[in-house]
């Protein structure tokens, strides 16, 4: 079961399938540890911190980005949240039936939805977020502070890289070409 096998298993059994084919192997590794941490780090949070109060990874990141930034428009939080505007959608109807945040019309563009805290909200937020932040603290237990700094410089540089250059690299990749639309993964029904 891939659960089961270690990150070194993991790339052991990658360089034994890819063998002879170019391919640049620091880059993958870093990347696919990108990855396995951030999965990692996002189901140990969820079953603990969150599970206490009933709330998911992508929940939690809606209301954090609403707190941080204040009254923001769904396109921003979801935007911010890395997030369709389709999943805050739901993710909103959630929060807001639960009594957490709340919506308003844009004051100059009625098209316009905006997000709030609520003060059930806020309270929420400044109870879970020392416990989220202790979970912090415990899954970088292995790294000393000039290492968690430098890990964090090192993932803003790929940030920065696909910000700044992620959409020239798209276009080039399509040559011109028009993308297929993206699938919701769910196929069409048959049409009778």
């Amino acid at each position: 079961m891939p659960g089961h096998r270690s990150i070194s298993e993991a790339e052991k059994l990658a360089e034994a399938k890819l063998g002879g084919i170019s391919i640049s192997r620091e880059q993958m590794a870093a990347v696919a540890n990108i990855h396995r941490a951030a999965m990692a780090v996002r189901q140990h949070v969820e079953a603990t911190v969150l599970r206490e109060v009933d709330l998911s990874w992508t929940t939690f990141v809606v209301l954090w980005v609403i707190w941080i930034w204040g009254e923001s428009e769904t396109r921003h939080v979801a935007e911010e949240a890395g997030i369709s505007k389709g999943t805050l959608t739901g993710v909103a109807r959630t929060l807001e039936s639960r009594g957490f945040i709340q919506r308003a019309g844009h004051p100059s563009d009625g098209r316009l939805v905006l997000l709030s805290l609520t003060d059930d909200g806020e309270r929420l937020m400044r109870r879970v977020f020392p416990a989220f932040n202790a979970e912090e603290v415990f899954v970088t237990k292995q790294l000393s502070l000039d290492e968690c700094r430098g890990t964090a410089e090192s993932l803003r540089k790929v940030v920065r890289q696909i910000e700044m250059h992620g959409e020239e690299r798209r276009q080039e990749l399509l040559a011109g070409s028009t993308p297929p639309p993206r699938r919701s993964g769910r196929r069409p029904k048959n049409q009778a």
